[in-house]
């Protein structure tokens, strides 16, 4: 078969791909724009939905909540996973495979097993339900992913570096944020994405932990779903898409997560 057939079977092959993946995403913020709350054809562009979202205090709601709980969960997450990940890198001490194995289980575990049982132990321990229970729930389940994105960072790059900012007489601290963290930044970034993504999709740990009268907006979405799906959903997920989508192009722009900025 010559070059030039196989390339264009790879193009078409993978543009197949790409419009299985964006066809649907495509048609669904479409439809965020039809006037017809049935989605009935002739498509007629109105702004109608996001009009009606803009009064949806509920759904509102619930999405300033999954807003604020991902980004302290990105936070929080990132910051321990990366203190995890430097101290399974650049220490030994007893336990350390152990610790690391024990690492993956949580994100093989179905989710809904891991639901339950922090809905037991919460209740158990009286930390009980709440936007509390979700962030630590949220929490626990991102920091796997954490520790293992920024220790492949780790692993690209020895101790060397730190040393010869010590010998040339950098402190600690100053080895640690001059040299350590810069060169970690991709990692760093990365995971954070990683756990933000984590817990704004979270459905399943915070349907089990939220309260009544307070939920997160897969949880809203699940509801409304069940009530009758109405085209705000598909306008608040257009939004969704397109914030999402500018800041991973963001990131992506300023980020080169080969290593080098």
């Amino acid at each position: 078969m010559e070059p030039t057939a196989t390339c264009w079977i790879v193009r078409a092959y993978l543009g197949l791909v790409l419009i299985f993946l964006y066809l649907p995403i495509a048609v669904m913020m479409l439809m965020a724009f039809n006037s017809s709350a049935l989605y009935e054809l002739p498509f007629v562009f109105d702004t109608i939905w996001f009009e009606k979202l803009a009064s949806n205090q509920r759904l509102l709601t619930a999405s300033l909540n999954s807003v604020v709980i991902a980004a302290i969960n990105a936070v929080v997450a990132t910051a321990l996973g990366t203190l995890a990940a430097l101290a399974f890198a650049r220490y030994s001490f007893r336990g350390r495979r152990l610790l690391q194995m024990l690492l993956f289980p949580p994100i093989t575990i179905p989710w809904l097993i891991i639901g339950t049982s922090m809905l037991v132990f919460f209740f158990w321990t009286g930390i009980g339900r709440g936007l509390h229970a979700i962030l630590l729930g949220h929490v626990a389940l991102s920091l796997p992913y954490v520790i293992v994105v920024v220790g492949a960072r780790l692993a690209s790059f020895g101790p060397e570096l730190e040393e010869a900012a010590a010998t040339l007489g950098a402190k600690p601290g100053q080895a640690f944020f001059r040299v350590t963290v810069p060169i970690l930044a991709p990692g760093i970034v990365a995971a954070s994405l990683f756990a933000f993504a984590v817990s704004f999709d979270q459905f399943v740990i915070s349907y089990f932990l939220a309260p009544p009268g307070v939920s997160t907006l897969p949880v809203e979405i699940y509801t409304s779903i069940r009530k009758g799906f109405t085209p705000e959903i598909n306008a608040i997920s257009s939004i969704i898409i397109l914030v999402s989508m500018g800041l991973l192009l963001l990131v992506v722009r300023n980020y080169r997560f080969g290593g080098e900025r």
